[in-house]
């Protein structure tokens, strides 16, 4: 099979890539910089070098394609509307796929992409969607996976400087739904290796479901902390804080605005009514060890 890959060498789409290479499918990595990418040329895959903005790179590159995974990728250097250019890459991949003739596409989307809008980034990522979606020949299974991992790096200098975590989201009343970039790879790999889907449909993807005050136990266990706290802020002193940590404004109010959604429960009210019956494998004190790895390695630096 062949496949053509968005997202260059990220945390899903890096995975994705060599499961596929694995399998003995031609594999192409969509990538602006050919040196991310260079494990993975080195590996089999082929190298297509440009820029998700370029409807006619996409599309040259989509042909000949049995499917494709699409994701938009990070742009925090954004200088109008967040929502509006993730919805954008969205119409762009669309007219690609219509002028390339791929019949299959798995779209990494996010939980919260029920909503159209309140959601911040995701807001846009729902927007990308409904442009997928006008597609009517193409199947397509939009990857609806929860809150990362990964995000919760950010909370590192907070350990570090007041010894606590948090944000305007995690309240001790509900739990946040959350997820390992390896277990996405892994469904997306499902999805792409299978293509049985038909349609237009979503699938939510979680590792783990956790209160605030739990991630940060486990996350306090694996660092030496116990008895970590997970604090809840009000929505301007967390805007305050990403302002402070260096975030643009136009950033820090779309994700002020997608912990809003997080802690009234908007955000996961459609996971809960089409929870998978089977969560990814990689839970919270699993990723706490990795956690503890960075925490740790970023103390040494920081010492030296």
């Amino acid at each position: 099979m062949k496949y053509v890959i968005t997202g260059g060498a990220g945390h899903i789409s890096k995975p994705l890539a060599e499961k596929l290479i694995s399998e003995g499918h031609h594999v192409t990595i969509i990538s602006r910089n050919e040196k991310n990418i260079a494990g993975l040329v080195s590996k089999g895959a082929k190298a297509a070098i440009g820029s998700v903005e370029d409807i006619d790179f996409l599309s040259k590159t989509f042909a000949g394609a049995d499917a494709v995974y699409t994701m938009v990728p990070p742009n925090f250097s954004i200088t109008g509307s967040w929502k509006k250019w993730i919805g954008q890459i969205g119409k762009n991949y669309a007219q690609a796929i219509k002028e390339s003739g791929v019949k299959y596409v798995v779209n990494l989307s996010s939980i919260g992409a029920h909503l159209p809008d309140g959601c911040g980034p995701v807001s846009g990522l729902h927007q990308a969607e409904k442009a997928l979606d006008e597609l009517s020949d193409v199947n397509i299974r939009h990857l609806r996976p929860a809150y990362f991992y990964t995000n919760l790096f950010a909370n590192i200098s907070m350990i570090k400087s007041i010894g606590i975590m948090g944000g305007n989201y995690g309240n001790a009343l509900s739990k946040m739904v959350i997820v390992h970039p390896n277990d996405i790879a892994a469904v997306a790999a499902e999805e792409l290796s299978g293509l049985t889907f038909t349609g237009h449909s979503f699938r939510y993807i979680s590792s783990d479901e956790k209160t605030g005050a739990e991630i940060a136990t486990a996350i306090g266990e694996a660092i030496g902390k116990p008895g970590l706290n997970w604090v809840v802020f009000n929505d301007n002193d967390a805007l305050n804080g990403m302002l402070q940590a260096g975030l643009p404004e136009e950033i820090a109010k779309n994700y002020q605005e997608m912990g809003q959604a997080m802690y009234n429960g908007k955000f996961f009210e459609d996971y809960w009514k089409h929870r998978p019956s089977i969560l990814g494998k990689i839970k919270i004190e699993d990723f706490a060890k990795t956690f503890a790895a960075v925490f740790n390695n970023e103390a040494m630096v920081a010492v030296h």
